[in-house]
């Protein structure tokens, strides 16, 4: 092949695989990488390719997606745009608005602990820090955290709850609305396998979010040391799956089983997001086993 032809046909499959990329988005500026990254090598960054012959996986899950992070490629897919409830995926969100807005070490006092569902065991009174709340909200799903960290918010609980809809306007999360800040069925509060693998993408950016939701288990007081919480984390892949790395649970009864997974091995970053799954962890781990297993992730030699 003459240096001519194989220079168009470079420039052809890189305008194909950005404008994929572009698909995957809804035409936003919201890439999940940075794609085709060029190095001194003449090298572009690996780029996936579905070499297996094993056929895709039928999960139980009402949406799916599987994203290459690193060229916002789509590795696996179904029903993505289908808004859907969030369940606890939504302290995602409520952890990206109190970090934006508390210092780490602020210490906050517990108002009105009552609340449904998953707990850390909050009592009226109680100060804590920030930091512990985060681990509350994020490694134990804790819905009296998200509660504290809303109502202790400049304006209140509605206010926070405003913001979070804020950050969602930001992220371009264009199917996603939010109603409180701890991911309990409500009217409207809805998202899409699509707009989490984007939010979460964004937060495991943030050292902290992703200090934390990496975390197994952790012992959290109150400011006076006496009152303690052990958190231990939901999320059943962490540790147990290679490259596992967060990212949140979420379950309610309508909802049903609810996860969004990142998984890093060697140069390779996978974002994983289930909504009104069966087996969340089983049908993750087989994505999981799939991606890993069908694609090859091979350079692209720049012609010289």
């Amino acid at each position: 092949m003459k240096k001519g032809n194989f220079l168009f046909l470079v420039i052809l499959s890189f305008i194909f695989i950005a404008t994929s990329a572009f698909a995957i988005s809804g035409g936003k500026d919201i890439s999940f990488g940075q794609p085709l990254k060029f190095n001194s090598q003449k090298f572009y960054s690996p780029l996936p390719a579905l070499i297996g012959k094993a056929p895709f996986p039928i999960v139980s899950a009402q949406a799916a997606l599987a994203i290459d992070l690193d060229s916002g490629i789509t590795l696996y897919e179904k029903d993505p745009d289908k808004t859907l409830l969030p369940a606890s995926t939504t302290k995602i969100v409520t952890a990206l608005v109190a970090l934006d807005t508390y210092p780490d070490d602020a210490v906050l006092v517990v108002a009105n602990p009552k609340v449904e569902g998953q707990k850390m065991g909050l009592i009226k009174g109680e100060k804590i820090k920030v930091g512990d709340l985060l681990y509350g909200l994020l490694v134990y799903s804790a819905n009296d955290a998200a509660e504290v960290l809303a109502q202790n918010y400049p304006g209140g609980r509605d206010a926070f709850i405003e913001g979070m809809n804020a950050k969602v306007r930001q992220l371009h999360l264009e199917h996603t609305t939010f109603k409180n800040p701890t991911g309990l069925d409500g009217n409207g509060h809805l998202t899409t396998a699509k707009d989490l693998i984007r939010v979460a993408s964004v937060a495991m950016e943030n050292p902290e979010f992703a200090q934390i939701v990496g975390t197994k288990d952790i012992l959290v007081k109150s400011q006076d040391g006496k009152i303690a919480h052990r958190l231990t984390n939901i999320n059943e892949l962490l540790g147990k799956v290679e490259g596992v790395l967060g990212v949140k649970t979420g379950w309610t009864e309508n909802a049903r089983e609810n996860l969004v997974t990142y998984i890093v091995r060697g140069n390779k970053r996978v974002m994983i997001a289930l909504l009104g799954s069966q087996d969340r962890f089983g049908e993750t781990k087989e994505l999981i086993d799939w991606i890993f297993s069908n694609y090859t992730w091979e350079p692209v030699k720049y012609p010289v």
